[in-house]
């Protein structure tokens, strides 16, 4: 961890432990308070590549399904458009979604051939 990101160690052992100058500290020392440090700490969460906080997502996974709900009871939701974004996906950056819908079979058919090519 100090190859990688020296001031986030520095950062959680002092906010943690009050630990100023780890460096002073044998390095078995060292690897047991990182090893306590919590999952949400700068260490933890850089190693795991987590973007936010386990609290943090489930609050906005909340959100977005209370949104979705009452989007659900107007007109845009009765007709399926208008679909409100999500808080996850910006938080995690996920890109455009994959998904993609039609309104009649003589649009599908042509996506479908641009997608395959020739004719069936």
């Amino acid at each position: 961890m100090i190859c990688r990101d020296e001031m986030s160690l520095a950062c959680d052992l002092a906010e943690v432990y009050h630990i100023y100058d780890y460096k002073t500290l044998p390095l078995s020392s060292v690897a047991a308070f990182f090893m306590g440090l919590r999952p949400d700490s700068r260490c933890k969460m850089l190693l795991s590549g987590d973007k936010v906080t386990l609290d943090t997502l489930l609050a906005a996974m909340i959100y977005d399904k209370l949104a979705w709900l009452q989007w659900a009871k107007t007109k845009d939701g009765a007709r399926g458009v208008n679909i409100p974004e999500t808080v996850v996906s910006k938080l995690l950056g996920d890109s455009e979604s994959k998904i993609r819908g039609f309104t009649s079979i003589e649009e599908f058919e042509k996506a479908r051939q641009e997608l395959i090519g020739g004719e069936t």
